[in-house]
């Protein structure tokens, strides 16, 4: 707020409206102002918002006869959403190298085991084979998406609020658009007409924050997922103080993804704020913009927190390659009935299956001793089809797809 006020001296004064050593004497104010927070979040409970009492603590750390000029023409609003709009986009530089460092390693471990065989599960059940790589690019898919749609959202939302008593910069008279073009420069913003009661921006910007959270949330879901003991295909990284528990010596919680999950929980409720405060009143809104700098701040937080600690567990994952081939074997050949069906029929199909099912024996066993499956098969060709590398269908073209994609978003 103090920037915002410092630089909209300089560019005021250079549009003739007060003299420059004035606009100087603030600036150099602003840049080295101290703040009683405590002092200043008691009296904006008063105010209704923080730039009443601000601007009054500012003017009596700047000289006498430069203090009327201090926030000559502004707002509170434009005060308010400037400084939130320049602390979200220095937020968003590092939410962004979070969101690439992620990126980054999911696409080093679809890389490292695009040949990998694991089980793939739909509706939390054993479905057929796929590699480990290709499950990671799918991690990793809709972060390529999200990117840019989250640096426009930045770049959108990030602006100049410039507009003064009712949003016409009035005070300014024709000159109020060339100050908002010296201000925006300044503060290396956008500087779009007046947003006060227009609040897409920083809906979207929320929405945005939501969607990355809940990508990295989905990474963890599954990384707990695979973590169980009863599955054990994958360990987050193990350390010090990671993953312990205050009672129980023996276990390993997925400390890192329930980073990520717990953000996820919060992320959809602070999204919804946001857009149930596209409707303010008139020309400034009661109770919608006071708040959306708070929220817009839980949001980052929570994005941040989740990105991060995913990069963390998938820069350190552990895999356990035999057993994911062990948790096929135990499925004795079931997860294989894809193909079978493919090859014969689906009715066939569904009779070895019920057979292996009800004498529990392994889909292969079954299928050699079935008179009417060796009349159409040899025993290689029965082999064959239980071969998990020979059922990834496409998953090497989309591994290639989405690695293609990542690396065209980051850059």
């Amino acid at each position: 707020m103090a920037r915002f006020e410092g630089a909209l001296a300089i560019a005021t004064a250079r549009a003739g409206f007060f003299p420059q050593p004035v606009a100087n004497a603030i600036a150099q104010a602003c840049g080295r102002a101290t703040f009683n927070i405590a002092a200043l979040a008691h009296e904006a409970r008063n105010a209704g918002t923080l730039a009443i009492p601000f601007v009054a603590a500012l003017r009596a750390q700047v000289p006498a006869e430069a203090a009327r000029y201090v926030h000559f023409g502004a707002t509170s609003q434009d005060a308010m959403d400037t400084a939130a709009a320049l602390c979200m986009k220095q937020a968003a530089e590092r939410i962004t190298a979070l969101a690439v460092e992620l990126g980054d390693s999911a696409a080093a471990l679809a890389r490292r085991h695009a040949n990998t065989p694991m089980l793939a599960r739909t509706l939390l059940q054993p479905a057929a084979p796929v590699p480990f790589g290709w499950k990671c690019a799918m991690w990793l898919a809709p972060l390529a998406r999200a990117l840019p749609h989250w640096r426009a959202a930045v770049e959108e939302g990030c602006v100049l609020q410039f507009g003064g008593a009712a949003g016409t910069l009035s005070a300014f008279r024709d000159k109020g658009p060339a100050i908002a073009e010296i201000l925006a420069k300044d503060l290396g913003l956008k500087d779009p007409v007046t947003w006060h009661s227009a609040r897409d921006g920083f809906a979207r910007l929320g929405s945005e924050l939501a969607i990355l959270t809940g990508i990295a949330a989905k990474i963890a879901r599954d990384v707990t997922l695979l973590m169980q003991p009863e599955v054990g295909e994958v360990a987050e990284p193990s350390g010090t103080g990671r993953g312990g528990s205050s009672s129980m010596p023996h276990k390993r919680n997925p400390s890192g993804s329930l980073l990520a999950l717990e953000a996820a929980q919060r992320a959809p409720g602070l999204a919804a704020t946001l857009f149930a405060e596209l409707l303010p009143e008139h020309e400034r809104g009661l109770g919608q913009w006071q708040n959306q700098w708070s929220t817009l701040r839980a949001l980052a937080l929570g994005a941040s927190s989740a990105l991060g600690a995913m990069a963390y567990v998938l820069k350190g994952l552990e895999l356990d390659a035999a057993a994911m081939q062990a948790n096929i074997d135990e499925t004795g050949g079931l997860v294989f009935s894809e193909a079978v069906a493919l090859r014969l029929s689906r009715a066939l199909a569904d009779r070895l299956c019920a057979q292996a099912l009800h004498e529990k024996k392994d889909l292969r066993e079954v299928m050699r001793s079935d008179a009417e499956v060796g009349a159409r098969m040899k025993p290689e060709e029965i082999d064959a089809l239980f071969d998990a590398n020979k059922s990834f269908g496409a998953a090497e073209v989309m591994l290639e797809r989405v690695l293609a994609d990542w690396q065209a978003n980051c850059a």
